[in-house]
């Protein structure tokens, strides 16, 4: 988060996003700032270490760009795509040479800025339709989707800042 704005959800609404969908907003844009912050200074090495066995900030910050792609796409009442499913299969991967925190951050920045997009073309009208998740075809609402996109996101974020002291620490 930059030290000069208050956080997101403080600086007003989001423009031209629905307001029912401002918290969601808020909550994408807030985790973005924090991760890009949390991994300013890793290494690339640092973004891939898993300390006591816990995922990787590389992981967290591949997943959180690949989850709410998923999540919105079912929003949208669509399936996931090969690609999608196949991305999703590599997420954790550091790749030949490892991704570097800045090429992680933008993936994430991205995926927020297409979720907001998304939300932005989202009619507050539509936000209670049936939605469904999965192979199983699990039970959920536009609503629903897009405010789990949020949340899983804070929960990522979290474990992004956390993982990313560890592995800074000269302790560790």
């Amino acid at each position: 988060m930059s030290e000069s704005l208050p956080e997101p959800w403080l600086r007003g609404p989001v423009p031209d996003v629905p307001a029912l969908l401002q918290p969601a907003a808020h909550a994408l844009i807030m985790s973005m700032e924090d991760c890009a912050a949390a991994v300013a200074s890793l290494t690339a090495d640092e973004l891939w270490l898993r300390p006591g066995g816990v995922a990787s900030v590389g992981f967290h910050l591949q997943h959180l760009a690949g989850s709410t792609e998923r999540l919105l796409t079912y929003a949208r009442g669509e399936r996931l795509t090969l690609a999608q499913l196949t991305a999703m299969q590599s997420e954790g991967q550091p790749g030949e040479p490892p991704a570097s925190g800045a090429a992680l951050v933008d993936a994430w920045r991205a995926a927020v800025d297409r979720a907001i997009a998304q939300m932005k073309a989202t009619p507050e009208s539509s936000l209670t339709d049936r939605r469904t998740v999965g192979r199983a075809q699990l039970p959920s609402t536009v609503l629903g989707l897009i405010f789990h996109a949020a949340e899983h996101a804070s929960r990522h974020t979290g474990q992004v800042v956390t993982t990313a002291k560890v592995v800074a620490s000269p302790h560790w």
